[in-house]
């Protein structure tokens, strides 16, 4: 059963169990939801109920309304540690998820924290990312003595702070970025524009290129003729191929993993300010993607604006 169901049926008559109630007693709410609001079959309330008992055993006394993100990572991994096999595991995040979601229109939970839950099929998926103490290190792998070191500079802070794919980094034109506003837009996947807020660290190194080294790879060049934000030692777009050497360059002086991309980067971003307690749904709308389970691989580890958001978590702010 869809979960966008669950939205639109009407809660049971039946007074709810207080939110501190032990799981057999939500269990026991939702099971009778199950028959008399959404009437389904006897065998598929038992195969809901056989996997929550599972949930039971595991929670071991504790109220699921005091369950949390991390909590139902460990669940996942206590049904891996029993053997059960991957497509036995991902029918109980399917049962755990539903279930979570009757709680959240119970207004026994404010969010449904089983949404971020991933099945055994997206675990081999988990990004490599580099901590904040590695990013910092990255960010200052620019030397002075550089000859492009300003430019290399706003490069790494703005992927960093943006979270942008290394596509939209090379294509990302001067008219697309407002430092004053403190965004830049991203052009994406079908051409698609996005707001992307930017820290100040990023903002300010921008600025400092624009003033004392974009002019320079300028040259004689009529500024309109030229529209990239980023430029090449020629006065040209710069390719994606010279900002993978440059990451390449820049993981080496960090003593950072070598095998990083600029991928890497935009991981990071997401992964940090995931850490940091930021809306999943406005890191995927900060990333582009079109769907949430994309943006859920970050989970292992709605309404604000997302310049408060970023500027409230993000580490280079």
């Amino acid at each position: 059963m869809a979960l966008s169901k669950l939205k639109k049926l009407k809660h049971s008559a039946q007074e709810a169990p207080a939110p501190s109630e032990s799981m057999s007693s939500w269990v026991e709410r939702y099971t009778t939801y199950l028959r008399s609001e959404c009437h389904l079959s006897e065998n598929t309330v038992a195969a809901y109920r056989r996997d929550l008992e599972h949930m039971k055993e595991w929670l071991n006394g504790r109220s699921p309304t005091k369950i949390k993100i991390d909590d139902l990572t460990d669940f996942a991994a206590y049904l891996k540690n029993r053997g059960l096999a991957p497509t036995t595991i991902t029918r109980h995040v399917v049962a755990v998820r539903m279930f979570f979601k009757f709680l959240q229109l119970e207004a026994a939970v404010e969010s449904n924290p089983a949404e971020l839950l991933l099945t055994p099929k997206m675990w081999h998926r988990v990004p490599r990312v580099l901590t904040v103490a590695q990013v910092d290190r990255f960010m200052n792998a620019p030397r002075r003595s550089d000859q492009h070191y300003l430019r290399d500079k706003a490069l790494l802070e703005l992927m960093y702070a943006s979270g942008c794919r290394v596509s939209e980094i090379s294509n990302l034109i001067l008219a697309n970025v407002h430092l004053e506003e403190g965004y830049c837009l991203a052009e994406g996947k079908g051409r698609k524009q996005r707001m992307v807020p930017l820290g100040e660290r990023a903002i300010e190194a921008i600025r400092i290129y624009l003033k004392e080294y974009r002019p320079k790879l300028l040259g004689a060049k009529e500024p309109s003729a030229v529209p990239w934000l980023i430029l090449s030692r020629t006065g040209q777009r710069l390719r994606r191929e010279a900002i993978w050497e440059l990451i390449k360059r820049s993981a080496l002086r960090a003593d950072v993993d070598p095998d990083i991309t600029p991928h890497t980067l935009r991981h990071s971003f997401a992964t940090h300010l995931l850490a940091g307690g930021a809306d999943l749904r406005l890191i995927q709308e900060m990333l582009g993607h079109a769907n949430i389970q994309t943006t859920q691989i970050y989970t292992q580890v709605e309404n604000s604006k997302l310049k408060k958001i970023h500027r409230k978590f993000h580490p280079r702010s």
